[in-house]
């Protein structure tokens, strides 16, 4: 790394570390992500005195968000399972997957501290790793060049790079180049993916093609959602205990035709609300349940401020009333993934703002057909789903109107865009067993 850039990049760590002391508490995320920082290296450290135990192996994954959570989870549940002489540990950066890490079967789970010195240095005192695993992208520059010197087995699973990634610009690569040159062995998620990688930095020889592990855990969670649940029952669209498959078959009007639109953003929801406006008055008896990707109050109450409004019934997920209601209004984390599996149409938000597009997986693994906002050109998945006729963006009111008045009022065209939309996310499933046994050998070659 050039000395400059690295002197700054040392700089900012240590501002943000001084802020974290200081930072006063707040609903932000930046202030949530700043206040759980105070006293993370003694957590560390106590952990490694009291819960360490040096004579297993230690496999530390991290992942910066919930996506990139998902996808590490596929390998931590199969570690357990397979190898329970190994010890576990997983970090994370942003605060949205803090409650996401709290239900993880692993021995230690924490915040990734600020990419100091210091703290890579503290950190792997106190882990002693046999092998640090990064999810998706996300390298730490410092931290992957202290375990470097360590000799600690570096990788990354389910790697991609979208095509106008910012990680391709000048600047990035000068800061990254030389931890993704660093890694031993790194799984990509397709081809173009490894040839993008290369260009980063990633040696040729650490390159194989595994997949994306998330396929195996929306198809896994998709199998296993108990649809008798308390979550799911005062919600389910018919009485009747069959699979929804068979469900989707029956004729509209014998159902709810129900609309499940998830991680939406204020953006989203200014094409979305309006074009449900006109939905209602076109397919009879249909419902949308939305879940805000930031379920705080400051999301929630323009929602409901609509439906006054309009007058139509917004409830609260769980509050009296929200059999017979109109609109179901999500107001926790941790639940979209279940709900779902209610949908007849699904619409996935983050495509009509820079930050990016969620994951349209979950719903494509119900067999939902997916809509998203016109920003998806970077989501693989979502190109895959709109190539395959299995999901399809809206760029505008009239589109989501047309688009969701076909998908929830014509059962043929709903069952045929579900169907590959499912059929998408069964031709990944494996990826999972691939990228563990990549796994598997760096542990082996810490031994």
């Amino acid at each position: 790394m050039n000395p400059l850039l690295g002197w700054a990049y040392g700089a900012a760590g240590t501002f943000a570390s001084l802020a974290a002391r200081v930072a006063p508490a707040g609903e932000g995320k930046l202030a949530r992500s700043l206040v759980a920082r105070r006293g993370i290296l003694d957590r560390y450290r106590s952990w490694g005195r009291s819960g360490r135990d040096v004579s297993r192996p230690l496999l530390w994954m991290h992942a910066p968000s919930v996506g990139e959570g998902l996808q590490a989870r596929e390998i931590l549940e199969r570690m357990r399972a397979r190898h329970p002489e190994v010890q576990l540990a997983y970090t994370f950066f942003s605060p949205s997957a803090a409650p996401f890490a709290a239900r993880l079967d692993v021995d230690f789970a924490d915040y990734l501290p600020f990419d100091t010195l210091a703290a890579a240095r503290a950190t792997l005192d106190a882990l002693r790793p046999s092998a640090l695993v990064y999810a998706k992208l996300d390298v730490w520059p410092t931290l992957t060049r202290e375990a470097r010197q360590r000799g600690v087995p570096l990788g990354m699973v389910s790697a991609t790079v979208a095509p106008g990634s910012s990680r391709t610009g000048t600047l990035a690569r000068a800061l990254l180049h030389d931890a993704y040159r660093a890694l031993d062995r790194v799984g990509a998620v397709a081809s173009d993916d490894g040839a993008r990688l290369e260009a980063l930095g990633v040696r040729g020889d650490a390159l194989e093609i595994t997949g994306d592990t998330r396929y195996d855990q929306v198809a896994r969670r998709a199998r296993s959602v108990d649809r008798a649940s308390p979550l799911l029952t005062p919600l389910s669209a018919s009485p009747r205990e069959a699979p929804r498959d068979e469900q989707r078959a029956a004729s509209p009007s014998s159902l709810r035709p129900t609309l499940v639109a998830g991680s939406t953003w204020p953006a989203d929801e200014s094409v979305l609300l309006p074009g449900w406006e006109r939905v209602r008055a076109r397919v009879a008896g249909a419902r949308l349940i939305i879940a805000p990707h930031e379920p705080t109050e400051g999301h929630l109450a323009p929602i409901e401020a609509w439906g006054r409004r309009t007058h139509i019934a917004v409830v609260r997920l769980g509050a009296a009333g929200q059999e017979t209601a109109e609109v179901v209004l999500v107001d926790r984390v941790g639940v979209l993934g279940e709900l779902y599996a209610l949908a007849d149409a699904a619409f996935v938000g983050g495509g009509f703002h820079d930050a990016g597009l969620h994951s349209v997986l979950e719903p494509a693994a119900f067999g939902a057909p997916v809509a998203f906002g016109p920003r998806f050109a970077n989501a693989r998945d979502a190109v895959l789903l709109a190539e395959c006729g299995g999901g399809a963006p809206v760029s505008n009111v009239d589109d989501a109107e047309q688009l969701f008045v076909r998908w929830l009022g014509t059962s043929a065209e709903r069952r045929e865009a579900g169907r590959r939309a499912r059929a998408l996310v069964d031709s990944g499933v494996g990826a999972a067993d691939r990228s563990l046994a990549m796994v598997e050998r760096l542990l082996s070659a810490a031994r």
